[in-house]
């Protein structure tokens, strides 16, 4: 976790009164101008994040943003490596809405592909693809048997 502004200031004002006197008006004063510099500077470094983020999603396709180990959100530009219906809240939609307002194919999974791959590995080896054949013969069975008995 990283370290608040607050704490930053204090590490900072500590190391210059390590090195120099210093009154106690002037370490009011160079807390006081140390704080504020570091608010600025964060405040510049996110406006600068936010214009790069709004930059990488105006220009990435939503083809593109599905890529081999990540998964980078159109509506931020955030990398995930799949994409939750937790987070597509934060921006106001669920994911059905989400993959519609991009063009994406309602059963594409918004997940990075390296994740996808993984994932039917192990279903396969767990037998999914034949377990569900069987499945579906029975069903179309069933199906067949109630229109002969109707």
């Amino acid at each position: 976790m990283g370290k608040t502004l607050v704490e930053m200031t204090a590490e900072i004002i500590q190391s210059q009164i390590g090195r120099k006197e210093m009154t106690t008006e002037e370490v009011n004063s160079a807390l006081k101008d140390t704080f504020q510099t570091l608010i600025e500077l964060q405040q510049s470094e996110c406006s600068e994040r936010q214009i790069g983020e709004e930059q990488v999603t105006a220009s990435l396709s939503p083809e593109k943003s599905i890529r081999r180990n990540k998964v980078i959100c159109l509506e931020c530009g955030q990398e995930f490596k799949m994409i939750s219906s937790k987070h597509l809240m934060t921006h106001g939609l669920s994911m059905k809405e989400y993959r519609k307002k991009y063009g994406f194919r309602m059963r594409q999974p918004l997940c990075a592909k390296s994740l996808s791959e993984k994932r039917s590995k192990a279903g396969k080896e767990r037998g999914l693809p034949t377990n569900l054949k069987k499945s579906i013969a029975a069903r179309k069975k069933k199906a067949a048997e109630r229109q002969v008995g109707a």
